[in-house]
């Protein structure tokens, strides 16, 4: 029996989310890890990934919601649904590596941005 290929859905709009920074201003991935680990949490592709967004926004003076951190995660093309992202932003929130705005946008918390930075 032959098997099709699948066809790939096209895009119709693109977002525009830095996703490339500088190296001397980006976090390695192991800095990011080590922060997880400092809280007591696995490392896993979407929360380096997350971090990763929210470190992004924070050198540009602004935070991000979960629809940004969603946006941003399907720019490098990882499929993850917005729920998913929802509850990893949920989780780092409640473990004080991030914290919540009243405006619903989350940002790191100092603690995380002092580890992240040294």
């Amino acid at each position: 029996m032959h098997n099709s290929p699948m066809p790939t859905p096209t895009r119709t709009a693109t977002l525009h989310l830095p996703t490339q920074a500088p190296v001397a201003e980006r976090c390695s991935n192991s800095q990011i890890k080590d922060v997880l680990k400092s809280y007591g949490l696995r490392t896993s592709l979407i929360r380096l990934k997350v971090i990763d967004a929210l470190l992004s926004a924070d050198r540009e003076g602004r935070t991000i919601g979960v629809r940004s951190a969603h946006a941003y995660l399907q720019e490098l093309d990882i499929p993850l649904s917005f729920l998913s992202v929802r509850e990893v932003l949920k989780r780092l929130c409640s473990e004080g590596v991030i914290e919540a705005r009243p405006d619903k946008t989350y940002g790191l918390s100092e603690h995380a941005l002092a580890m992240l930075r040294h």
